[in-house]
């Protein structure tokens, strides 16, 4: 697999023809794997596209105590197997990036898997394949380059955690990595304190 997933804030308006056309994936069974975030409402009317980011030492995997999240020799951090999920909720609770679900119902959790049927033969996941403003594109890194004045970056830091991930964000020119946090630190409940220790 040569393309990879990107992700422009920027350029989203809402539409959230992704989570339709992630829904119709034949094996997401009508269940859309990625979501619209939607800022301050007062405020602003900024949406932005909320997509699995495939991190290189994915939280979700780590914390999973039934081995239900494995991860394929390209990087993509497959979605819970149904036969071993047991719908805990650590993986949700572990991801800095607050992509998994579970559903209560089918005691599963679910995530994007960047259409892992599609991608793994070459071809672009089905949000990219939709989206009218190029909010989320498939392309290889020479491209993505060569098509925005916006720079790819995968380097998210959260407080003092750095995260590296396999999909991208386009970020303004002169931008080395994200920062999450302000650095004064998150007041985190036990659990969370508990799988923290569990992942770093």
């Amino acid at each position: 697999m040569t393309g990879r997933l990107y992700v422009d804030p920027g350029r989203c308006i809402g539409c959230r023809a992704c989570e339709h056309a992630c829904s119709e994936c034949p094996d997401h069974a009508g269940h859309s794997m990625i979501h619209l975030d939607v800022f301050d409402r007062a405020t602003s009317v900024q949406t932005a596209p909320t997509v699995c980011m495939h991190c290189a030492e994915p939280a979700c995997a780590a914390v999973c105590p039934a081995d239900a999240i494995k991860i394929d020799a390209e990087g993509i951090v497959l979605t819970a197997a149904a036969e071993r999920c047991i719908g805990c909720g650590s993986c949700a609770l572990a991801c800095p990036f607050g992509v998994p679900k579970i559903d209560a119902e089918r005691e599963l959790m679910t995530k994007c898997d960047l259409c892992y049927h599609r991608t793994s033969v070459g071809d672009a996941p089905m949000c990219a394949t939709v989206c009218p403003s190029g909010a989320l594109f498939f392309c290889t890194p020479e491209e993505a380059l060569d098509q925005r004045r916006a720079r790819p970056l995968d380097v998210f830091h959260f407080d003092d955690r750095v995260v590296r991930t396999r999909n991208l964000i386009m970020a303004p020119a002169g931008i080395d990595a994200i920062l999450v946090g302000d650095g004064a630190g998150t007041v985190r409940s036990r659990a969370e304190q508990h799988l923290e220790e569990a992942i770093w």
